[in-house]
């Protein structure tokens, strides 16, 4: 027999467009031979959708969408992901459509509670086994977070199941489809069944669904794999043997991963929440000059606005290596210097500050200054701003309020500044789109005389080592010293982690590639006394 999974980009809350993508997809399946159609985990409404799942009148909608869905389906099965309530309880469900009817509904029995998971907020516990036939085959359903877990394969495999089916909406992290893999072999080496893995593509939010839905034998070889980043329709033959078959897309390295990434989530965001282009602006730097590269090849030129504000601080090379840039990818630049009315606000506010010494005050009027003149280009044309801070200053909050940190979504949120650099150079490899000299310079935010960024923080290499040892892998501060850092970079910057808390939970909603990002991963408070010793 043949069986396809649809690696669909859904839209949270478009029931009726989400069903006409499945059903779309369940007929370009059946014409290509296939009797059985896996999509991925609430397929059917997006996920996830958060406080949605509080209101009676979403469960309504999604079951008169699915009830609707199934009465057009023929000639082929579709399991598709929804939530479903019943007899006064919630669940994240899966069902089986198939001659125009619901014929069984699967309910999650493994609800993640951790990281960006909040499913024990919403959901009831389901319990058995979701087991179906077609052409002699005994399918058994998983639903994501089931499959981390030996039970419910188990379960599935004890009730007579010979190939596991497991719909996800597994959000994008770096190393993230290696750790599938063996999830996935763990299950097979228990139970010796083939399993068969959808996975949600697209940008909702932080979140980023990578697609890279696969297939593996009972044996636990890669006997399929989709395409990354992407939509796709994949085809499998499954043969007597119940080896589950079909193409092999290529895989990317870690900087293209990350990279592709990063261009679906500002492709998705600016997209779905229907924002006519961006704005960003521009500062002759590594960061800026990195998030103009991917706002251009996730959008397109024609909807892509940068606005270089030199200040008296503001290096020649920096305007230069700003037009050249603009000029590499066509897109729409203007040139605003803000010194006059950076005089202004220094002879306003003169009388108040007399005799008092010039310091970061005035480097961060200068931000500010950028960002107002942002935010009202954006107010009067309707781009969304890019704010172009990277994970390493978020961190250490070497960021301006209001500044540099005014925006609508924030693309290198979770990249380190170590990672900005990597990904440039990639994105060089793919067509000269950054100046090598903003590659090569030292970082500075020229907000002074001769600025750089090592004036106020380690070099980012130990910086970014220390910041994934405490932020990513919560390591104590002895710990760390351990590894080899000295205890003054480690006491300094977990201290500007712990006093730059109240920034962050004010910066915009940015992009996750980590399996710990500055959103729903970091839950930190601003008012506690409690410093780290162990």
């Amino acid at each position: 027999m043949k069986l396809a999974i649809a690696q669909i980009n859904s839209m949270l809350g478009d029931l009726a467009g989400n069903a006409a993508r499945i059903l779309s997809c369940a007929e370009q399946a059946g014409q290509q031979g296939a009797q059985l159609l896996l999509t991925p985990e609430f397929c059917l409404c997006g996920y996830p959708p958060e406080d949605l799942l509080l209101r009676d009148g979403f469960y309504q909608a999604c079951e008169k969408a699915l009830r609707g869905l199934a009465a057009n389906i023929s000639g082929i099965a579709v399991v598709v992901g929804h939530p479903h309530e019943q007899d006064g309880k919630r669940y994240n469900a899966a069902s089986l459509l198939r001659d125009g009817a619901i014929a069984a509904t699967y309910l999650k029995r493994e609800l993640p509670n951790y990281s960006v998971f909040d499913e024990e907020r919403y959901f009831d516990h389901g319990s058995e086994p979701g087991i179906f036939e077609i052409d002699g085959v005994r399918f058994a359903l998983n639903i994501c977070a089931d499959i981390w877990k030996p039970d419910a394969a188990r379960l599935a495999r004890n009730a007579g199941a010979q190939v596991l089916l497991v719909l996800n909406a597994s959000p994008y992290a770096i190393g993230k489809q290696e750790a599938r893999y063996a999830v996935i072999r763990e299950r097979i080496a228990e139970t010796g069944m083939a399993v068969v893995y959808a996975n949600m593509v697209g940008g909702q939010d932080e979140l980023i669904f990578d697609g890279g839905s696969f297939a593996m034998d009972q044996h636990g070889e890669l006997t399929a794999q989709g395409m990354h980043f992407t939509e796709d329709l994949l085809m499998l033959g499954l043969g007597d043997d119940l080896r589950p078959a079909g193409k092999h897309a290529a895989a990317f390295s870690e900087e293209a991963g990350v990279y592709r990434a990063l261009c679906l989530g500002v492709r998705d965001y600016i997209a779905k929440n229907r924002f006519p282009g961006v704005l960003l602006g521009l500062s002759g730097g590594i960061d800026s000059a990195l998030t103009l590269a991917i706002a251009a090849d996730a959008l397109g030129a024609d909807k892509v606005h940068a606005v270089m504000m030199p200040s008296p601080y503001t290096a020649q090379i920096s305007l230069d290596d700003s037009r050249e840039m603009v000029k590499i990818l066509g897109v729409r630049y203007d040139e605003f210097s803000i010194e006059p009315m950076f005089n202004s606000f220094l002879e306003t506010l003169e009388p108040s500050f007399a005799g008092r010494p010039v310091d970061t005050t005035e480097e961060n009027l200068q931000a500010r200054i950028r960002g107002n003149l942002l935010m009202a280009l954006s107010n009067k044309l309707g781009p969304l701003v890019l704010t172009t801070g990277n994970k390493s200053e978020m961190t250490v909050g070497y960021a301006t309020l209001y500044g540099d940190m005014a925006g609508g979504f924030a693309v290198l949120k979770d990249v380190s500044k170590t990672l900005v650099y990597r990904l440039a150079r990639y994105r060089n490899t793919l067509g000269q789109a950054i100046p090598d000299r903003i590659i090569t310079r030292p970082p500075s935010a020229e907000l002074r005389a001769g600025q750089t960024d090592q004036d106020s923080l380690p070099p980012y290499d130990v910086l970014d080592a220390i910041m994934a040892c405490y932020v990513e892998q919560n390591l104590a501060i002895p710990e760390i010293i351990a590894r080899g850092y000295s205890e003054s970079d480690v006491r300094r910057v977990v201290h500007l982690i712990r006093i730059s808390e109240y920034k962050r939970r004010q910066s915009a909603v940015g992009i996750r590639i980590t399996e710990r990002s500055y959103g729903k991963d970091w839950r930190y408070p601003i008012t506690a006394r409690y410093q780290d010793e162990f």
